[in-house]
């Protein structure tokens, strides 16, 4: 049997021709379905890929709070985080009763009944009223002499004393490093404050020798934070992205109850990771980054990474890629719950058995859920460490909680300008983050290292080695 027709043109790079017999023109025609159905499969993976990279956000990837898009924010999202203030059950923060310059005793003038007279009182409460005295600038004018020597005619002159020479004494050069480093203002609003609530006119400039000094000043006290964080027996450790006119840097920090020890470096590699730990030698939190994977030393995988993956894989339309997220979240949460509530040996060992399961069933796909699955199955032994050793987290937000301010201060200066500035801001978020983990008056520390430098003595280190505030 013959067609009719003398060409069809079912695609345009097919050309059927009337010679063809119905049976090889049907054949044609289905494997012309079946590449066309193929290749509909291979766009539709690779459109839900893009898809799901499209929505990603902090919630269901790797991919930092401050990504976010603020398009994608809903009403609803920020229902659900309620009233704003303190969470019910919250302990609270009450104020602090300071030492009083003055007593006011405050009694009862009238009682409703009409009687004024009260010969019998004791107090109840005590009502703190806090109020800033006048500013005054203490200012002390060095009025330099000159004499000739009546013995050998030389004019001699005398020279500011040493601790002086700067012209700014340490509560001003402290207040100056506190106003830039530890709240990330700009020279500019500095000079500004500076005028508007001391009359003091000074330059950028000049504030920016401040700054200098301030980091020589602290320089023993960031050497002595990272001696302690290389001694310690559990370190968190994260990176973020630094600039140092316009190039990027990164800025690592190494974090424990007791100190933070930050570090600018020109690289992400293992050598800027090796340069960071030193020596150190002992248990490592992470987020899971390859050049953390390969510590030799004991280490815990940050399981809310991996919740987040979980998350974002439990989202995706695809079902076996949703079911398959949707029970490694479940897992993971009944893990992360055991830091609170530790299992017994029984249910220890059923998890694992889901896990295994879990893994050998999607690692050998080619998708993102075998990508999940294989990176789940080298992490295995990394995932629970919490379980076995004291003081040890089931995650990495210490580190990445000791990050906001810097990523805050990188957006809103733009990173630094000089190797000077790394050095800068390496040290005072060190000496910012390890005095509000011990619970210390940044500013006081400031005050005592620059005292001690204006005198050409070393500032008191012991306190980096106190255990910190609990």
């Amino acid at each position: 049997m013959k067609t009719t027709s003398s060409v069809i043109n079912l695609n345009p790079a097919v050309e059927l021709k009337s010679e063809y017999s119905c049976e090889k023109l049907i054949a044609i025609v289905f494997l012309l379905l079946v590449s066309v159905l193929s290749e509909n499969a291979a766009l539709r993976k690779k459109i839900e890929a893009l898809t799901a990279k499209g929505n990603e956000d902090s919630k269901n990837s790797d991919r930092p709070p401050s990504t976010n898009s603020p398009f994608k924010k809903k009403p609803s999202d920020l229902e659900k985080k309620g009233k704003p203030g303190a969470s019910k059950g919250h302990p609270g923060h009450r104020q602090v009763l300071l030492t009083p310059q003055v007593i006011v005793p405050v009694k009862p003038e009238r009682c409703k009944c009409g009687n004024t007279h009260f010969p019998v009182t004791h107090p109840f409460y005590t009502h703190q009223s806090i109020e800033l005295p006048p500013i005054q600038m203490k200012v002390t004018h060095f009025v330099l002499h000159e004499g000739t020597c009546p013995r050998c005619g030389r004019l001699n002159k005398a020279q500011v004393p040493h601790e002086h020479e700067s012209g700014y004494g340490p509560r001003l050069t402290a207040l100056i490093a506190e106003m830039s480093g530890c709240h990330g203002n700009s020279r500019g609003s500095v000079q500004t404050f500076l005028r508007s609530v001391f009359g003091l006119s000074i330059s950028r400039g000049a504030i920016q020798r401040v700054i200098d000094r301030t980091s020589e000043a602290i320089k023993p006290l960031y050497e002595a934070i990272g001696q302690v964080a290389r001694q310690a027996k559990v370190n968190y450790v994260d990176e973020t992205p630094w600039f140092q006119n316009g190039v990027l840097m990164w800025l690592w920090v190494m974090v424990n109850p007791s100190v933070a020890f930050f570090k600018v470096q020109t690289s992400r590699s293992k050598e800027a990771f090796k340069a960071l730990v030193d020596n150190w030698a002992g248990i490592l939190v992470s987020d899971g980054y390859g050049v953390y994977r390969n510590w030799v030393n004991a280490q815990q995988a940050c399981l809310a990474h991996l919740i987040r993956r979980a998350t974002g894989l439990s989202q995706r339309h695809d079902p076996e890629l949703a079911w398959f997220g949707r029970r490694t979240l479940a897992e993971l949460q009944r893990l992360i719950s055991w830091a609170h509530a530790p299992p017994t040996k029984g249910e220890a060992s059923m998890w694992y058995a889901r896990m295994v399961h879990l893994i050998a069933r999607y690692r050998g796909r080619k998708d993102d859920g075998g990508r999940f699955a294989r990176h789940l199955q080298k992490l295995m032994g990394d995932l629970w460490l919490f379980l076995l050793e004291d003081g040890v987290e089931p995650t990495n937000n210490r580190a990445e909680r000791t990050l906001r301010f810097a990523v805050i201060w990188r957006r809103l200066m733009q990173g630094t300008s000089s190797e000077k500035g790394d050095r800068w801001v390496e040290r005072i978020l060190s000496v910012k983050e390890t005095c509000r983990l011990k619970g210390m008056s940044t500013f006081d520390v400031l005050v005592d290292a620059v005292t001690c430098y204006f005198k050409g003595q070393a500032p008191d280190v012991s306190w980096v080695n106190q255990s910190a505030q609990q």
